[in-house]
């Protein structure tokens, strides 16, 4: 599939934020594991998390459809596992790493596998800390790196994690945490990647009724015996893939309106607000809505984007086109995503006319003028879509492969088109 964009604006549009990609796989995981049916209300329908429904399945979870959302049939943290069984996840990164220590409840050996890409992206360092809590996990081909297998339990106790690379690895073992033998106790190494989506979890956790006592993002610990409660839950809107909308009112100028987002998440791509108001657009926020407007030049800012990793690539769009350049720093983790993302922002921008440098962990927008051409985002979903809200702003600009996005917003390209851009 291609799409290619014409340039549009000023813009006057409305959308809805889909569903949290982050809060449906640890709702999911939680509802499998509570005692008793759980309903998710509004869950996100997309590539990953069916792929995490679908290995939750497998390890003994019941999932059914039911009108707006899954039935889910918890198995009381006792997982029915077959001998040999082998889940491949695709290119879920968010699967490979919960499930990981979900896999360690099953009493039989589990074999994680995933894509050419998902062989590439680092789990080292959960494997270790999972072999501190009773786990046997061994790796199939190259050290640190899936496919894994994975077998042994969950006894407890005290381990270390460095979470530099993805806060993932914390939130796999707080997950399943609770029905480990012994009390779980986590000591972070080092400074989080991402730590927001930390948080997330510990949301998603006290409302299924566990509680989490934390020292900031350094150490958590998790009561052995206190167990997930089947409850109605429902999924809020999801703040990184409302930041192509809200980049589409400073890129193309107007006025725009999403929907469904909860003004009080702690999301921390909800931070992508701020940053568009540093560089010049207008934010007013209300009970379920938010709309963003800009009509005036942009400008470049400095930004620590350690907190809100889904939307750097959004917001370098955005200072693609502001006066003044624009660093953002704190992201060295993105090259560990679908794509090396920093080195491929740099590289497909270019591929415009523009001008953006990464070193260490961080990338330097300078602006400078653009041009059309053809976007390869590589498989990445992210990169298609902030590709595709530049292409908006320029004119064309054909992204390949634009099907992608289906891994995290499959309503993208149907929510553009009904407002008339694509």
């Amino acid at each position: 599939m291609e799409v290619t964009l014409r340039r549009a604006g000023p813009v006057d549009c409305t959308f809805t934020a889909p569903p949290s990609k982050s809060f449906t796989h640890r709702a999911l995981v939680a509802a499998s594991l509570a005692e008793g049916t759980s309903t998710l209300v509004d869950p996100l329908e997309s590539d990953d998390t069916a792929v995490t429904r679908r290995s939750l399945s497998s390890l003994g979870a019941v999932i059914g459809r039911t009108k707006g959302g899954y039935v889910v049939r918890g198995t009381g943290g006792v997982l029915t596992c077959a001998g040999g069984t082998v889940i491949d996840v695709g290119d879920s990164g968010t699967s490979m790493r919960l499930l990981a220590s979900i896999a360690l409840l099953c009493g039989k050996p589990v074999v994680l596998t995933g894509s050419a890409r998902m062989k590439e992206r680092p789990i080292g360092p959960l494997v270790h800390a999972l072999r501190a809590l009773g786990g046997t996990v061994t790796y199939r081909e190259s050290e640190g790196f899936p496919p894994i297998v994975v077998s042994g339990g969950l006894a407890g106790g005290e381990t270390t994690i460095d979470a530099q690379v993805s806060s993932q690895f914390v939130s796999s073992i707080l997950l399943a945490s609770p029905y480990a033998k012994e009390d779980v106790s986590i000591s972070v190494l080092w400074k989080v990647a991402s730590p927001s989506y930390i948080d997330i979890t510990l949301a998603v956790m006290d409302e299924f009724g566990v509680p989490v006592t934390r020292e900031g993002y350094r150490h958590f610990t998790v009561p052995a015996g206190r167990r997930y409660r089947a409850k109605r839950y429902a999924i809020e809107g999801d703040y990184s893939s409302a930041s192509y909308f809200f980049a589409l009112a400073a890129l193309c100028r107007g006025r725009v309106r999403v929907k469904n987002l909860n003004p009080d998440s702690c999301q921390g791509d909800r931070a992508f607000l701020g940053y568009l108001r540093e560089m010049g657009c207008g934010v007013r926020t209300g009970a379920d809505c938010v709309e963003v407007s800009c009509e005036g030049d942009l400008r470049g800012i400095e930004a620590d984007m350690s907190s809100s990793p889904d939307t750097v690539q959004t917001l370098c769009m955005v200072a693609a086109r502001a006066e003044g350049p624009t660093r953002i720093t704190g992201v060295g983790h993105l090259r560990f995503k679908e794509s090396d993302r920093l080195r491929e922002t740099a590289r497909l921008l270019s591929v415009l006319g523009g001008d953006a440098h990464v070193a260490g962990d961080e990338i330097l927008i300078n602006p400078c003028p653009l041009h059309g051409g053809t976007i390869d985002p590589g498989n990445d979903h992210r990169t298609a879509m902030s590709f595709a809200v530049l292409g908006l702003a320029m004119g064309n600009v054909k992204i390949q492969h634009a099907e992608c996005v289906s891994k995290s917003f499959p309503g993208f390209w149907e929510q553009l088109a009904c407002q008339g851009l694509v």
